[in-house]
C-alpha cells in the first residue's frame, strides 16, 4: 500500500515493521483483521474474473507493501508467478523474507520495467498515497505494465462511507491521503487507456452484523461499501 512509482516512501519504511500492527488497530472498530479484507477482495476478484473466462497466470501487485497479500493470488487466483512492487525498501525486504520465492518476486519500482507481459495488475489502496500530480504517471505504469487485452483491478478506499473516514483517521499513515472518489477513479483510468468493464462496491457490514453480508453480492453497485474495485481491460 505504498507510494508511486517515482518517488521515495520512507514513511512507509517507518512502518515496515510494525505495519500490520498499525493497519490491525485501525480497522478494528470493523470487528474484523486485516485478512478479512485481504482475502475478501481476491476472491471478489476471482468472482469476477470467472465471470468473464479469464484465468491470470502472470500477476503484478502494485504497491505490494509487506506482501501479506501474496498467498491469496497463489492459493485463490492460481496465478503461476507474481511480482511486487514499492517503493519502500524495508517493506519490500520484509515482503522476500516471508513470500519471496521462485514464483513470488518483490521489486522497488525504480528496478521493474514495464513491458505489457503482465496478465494482471492488482492495486490496493495505493493511489490515495500517490500525489495529485502525479496520479496518470501511475496510471500509465500501469498500463505499460499489463499485455493487450490484460486485466486492471483497482481498489481503492471509498470516501463516501463514513466507516472508511474513520478507520483511515485511526490509521497514521493513512491521516493525511487525499482520497480519489469512484467516479474519480474511474476518470482518471480511462484517461490513462482503460476500459471499464464494471464496478462493485465491498465490504458494508462490520462483523457484528455479519449475518446481512449475504446480501452484500446484491448490492455490490450501490456506492455502500468500505472500498470499490473498478475493473478495467487494456484494450
Amino acid at each position: 500500500m505504498s507510494s508511486s512509482s517515482g518517488s521515495s516512501n520512507t514513511e512507509f519504511d517507518e512502518y515496515a515493521s510494525n505495519y500490520d500492527a498499525a493497519l490491525a488497530e485501525g480497522i478494528s472498530v470493523s470487528g474484523e483483521g486485516k485478512e478479512y479484507f485481504a482475502q475478501g477482495r481476491i476472491e471478489w476478484l476471482a468472482r469476477c474474473l470467472e465471470q468473464i473466462r479469464e484465468q491470470p497466470a502472470n500477476v503484478m501487485d502494485y504497491g505490494c507493501g509487506t506482501g501479506s497479500a501474496t498467498p491469496y493470488f497463489f492459493e485463490t487466483l492460481k496465478v503461476r508467478s507474481l511480482v511486487g512492487v514499492d517503493a519502500s525498501l524495508e517493506s519490500l525486504k520484509f515482503a522476500r523474507q516471508r513470500y519471496g520465492s521462485q514464483h513470488a518476486r518483490f521489486l522497488p519500482f525504480k528496478e521493474y520495467l514495464p513491458c505489457e507481459q503482465l496478465d494482471l495488475v492488482f492495486c490496493n489502496g495505493v493511489f490515495h498515497h500517490i500525489p495529485l500530480n502525479e496520479r496518470h504517471l501511475a496510471v500509465d505504469f500501469l498500463h505499460r505494465s499489463v499485455r493487450p487485452r490484460g486485466i486492471l483491478a483497482f481498489w481503492e478506499n471509498n470516501p463516501w462511507n463514513p466507516g472508511t473516514r474513520l478507520v483511515m483517521k485511526r490509521i497514521p499513515f493513512d491521516r493525511d491521503a487525499i482520497t480519489l472518489s469512484m467516479p474519480e477513479a474511474r476518470q482518471l483510468l480511462r484517461r490513462g487507456g482503460f476500459e471499464i468493464m464494471r464496478t462493485d462496491f465491498l465490504f458494508i457490514f462490520p462483523r457484528v452484523l455479519r449475518k446481512l453480508r449475504g446480501i452484500e453480492p446484491l448490492v455490490s453497485r450501490l456506492p455502500f461499501g468500505a472500498q470499490y474495485q473498478i475493473l478495467c481491460r487494456k484494450p
